[in-house]
C-alpha cells in the first residue's frame, strides 16, 4: 500500500500569562492547549470543515495517546508557530504530529504526536472514519 504525504499547517500563538507556572516558563499541559488551538484553527481555515460543522455532523475527534517532547522553555510573551499535520489516517483514527516553534529562538520548543480516534457524539463510542472523511484530511 502507498504512504500518503499530507500537508502540514501552520498557525501563530502567543504564550498569555496564565500559561505559565511556578517556574516562570509554560506549564506542560499548555503544550497540549496549544496543539489542540492549532487544529481547530486549521480545521476551519484549511481543510474548511470548522469544528462546529464536524461536531454537527454527529462526530468528534478524541485523544486516544499524546506524546509530547520537551525540549526547550517557553517563556511569558513568547510567540510560537505550532505545525500539524496528519502522519496516517484510516477507518480506525488519524495521527498528527506537530511542532512548536518559538519565533523568538528559531528553536523547537517541543514536538510529538496526537492519536485521535472518531466517536459518535450521540453514544460516545467509537465509530468507523468514513472514505470521505479520509479524503477531506488528505490533502
Amino acid at each position: 500500500m502507498e504512504k500518503t504525504e499530507y500537508s502540514i499547517f501552520e498557525s501563530e500563538l502567543k504564550v498569555r500569562p496564565d500559561d505559565i507556572d511556578m517556574f516562570n516558563h509554560v506549564h506542560n499541559s499548555k503544550y497540549f492547549d496549544y496543539v489542540l488551538a492549532a487544529r481547530y484553527d486549521q480545521m476551519e481555515q484549511f481543510y474548511k470543515m470548522p469544528m462546529e460543522s464536524f461536531l454537527n455532523s454527529g462526530f468528534g475527534w478524541v485523544v486516544r495517546t499524546a506524546y509530547v517532547d520537551f525540549k526547550r522553555p517557553l517563556i511569558l510573551g513568547d510567540v510560537i508557530k505550532v505545525r500539524t499535520g496528519i502522519l496516517s489516517i484510516n477507518e480506525k483514527g488519524c495521527r498528527v504530529q506537530f511542532e512548536i516553534e518559538n519565533i523568538r529562538t528559531k528553536k523547537i520548543a517541543s514536538d510529538g504526536w496526537f492519536d485521535y480516534v472518531l466517536i459518535d457524539i450521540a453514544t460516545g463510542k467509537g465509530c468507523k472514519v468514513s472514505d470521505e472523511m479520509i479524503n477531506a484530511y488528505s490533502i
